[in-house]
Order: C-alpha cells, then structure tokens, then sequence
C-alpha cells in the first residue's frame, strides 16, 4: 500500500502512483497528461472523453480512445456537429465506445454548440481558465484537488455557453489532462516545474 507518494516503476523512474498499475496508464502518465493541449479539436476531444469518464477508470476511455476517434470523426467539432439521429442510433451500437446515451447525446449537443464559436474561440476560453499562478507542487495524491475554484469557474462558464456534461470534477480532469495545471507529484520525473 503506497501513502500517495511517487513510486519507482520497473525502470527505476519515480512516477505519480497511478501511472504504474499498466503499461497504458505509464505511456499516457509519461507522454500526454499534464502536457498542454491546444487547438478546437483536440480539446473538444479531451472535454469529450472526460465527460465519457465520468463515473468509470481512466483506463477504461483510454483503451477505448481509438474507438471513440473513429465513432466520432476524430473529433472534429464541424462533422460531429452534422451528426444525426441516425448518427446517434450507430453510436449507441458502438461496441468501441462507451454506449451511454446521455453522455453521446452531450457530445453531439456541444459539437453543435461549438461548431458556432469562431476558430479559435475554445481553445482561447478554455486556456483563460487557467490559475495565474500556479499552485504548490503536490507531495502525495492526497495533494491532488478534485475541484478548484478555477474548474468551478471554467465548468459554470462552459455551461452559460451551452455546453452539457462538463461540472467542477469533468472540468478540472480537463485542466490537469490538457496542462492548465500541472499535478505531477514533486518527485516525479515529469514534473515541469
């Protein structure tokens, strides 16, 4: 049992706990979380598969993610948001998705809400969520909020605009994911600062 402090993986390399349970999670730990995302797309993806994780394991969407790029055209707000009923009847048969209606029916819903916002204009609303100043590097997990005030803020921003399925939680998964914060352990060897 760990007490939330970064552990040595088979390597040897001090890691966030939870990225050493599978060869998945220590890529994904290693190369993408944490790691600022920028572009339309690709965070209307993240905001996407976040919302998907709500109530499941990371791991669980992450297996999936090849599946959910090709269910929903890779993301790209401007053909998801032409998605129709019958659309949606398909991906409620997907067995590479998550099948859960109301979260497919929220990821359309917010393409279509995007697909109205200029180029540019998520990306922009998102990164100004961002904490001005970062927070102390967390120590242990226990560290680690699951809301802050900036999630709060971006979740109840996201929803004036008409986005659905993006609370306190799913937004501040989104920030740490996309890099807004960075909490990457002390002690681990992706830590940017």
């Amino acid at each position: 049992m760990t007490d939330g402090a970064a552990l040595a993986g088979p390597d040897g390399v001090l890691r966030c706990p939870w990225a050493l349970s599978t060869e998945d999670y220590v890529a994904y730990h290693d190369e993408e979380w944490g790691r600022p995302v920028h572009g339309d797309d690709a965070l209307y993806e993240r905001l996407s598969l976040e919302a998907f994780q709500s109530g499941l394991s990371w791991i669980t969407i992450l297996r999936r993610r090849e599946g959910f790029r090709a269910a929903f055209a890779g993301f790209e707000i401007a053909k998801v948001a032409l998605f129709t009923d019958a659309d949606r009847d398909r991906l409620l048969l997907d067995e590479g998705i998550i099948r859960n209606r109301a979260k497919i029916e929220a990821t359309l819903a917010n393409a279509r809400v995007l697909a109205e916002w200029a180029p540019g204009e998520l990306d922009d609303f998102i990164w100004s969520h961002a904490p001005r100043t970062p927070g102390p590097a967390p120590k242990v997990l226990g560290d680690v909020p699951a809301i802050t005030p900036e999630s709060t803020a971006l979740s109840k921003a996201l929803k004036k605009k008409g986005l659905r399925f993006v609370g306190p939680t799913t937004a501040y998964a989104l920030m740490q994911a996309c890099g807004l914060v960075d909490d990457h352990l002390a002690a681990c060897v992706v830590r940017q600062s």
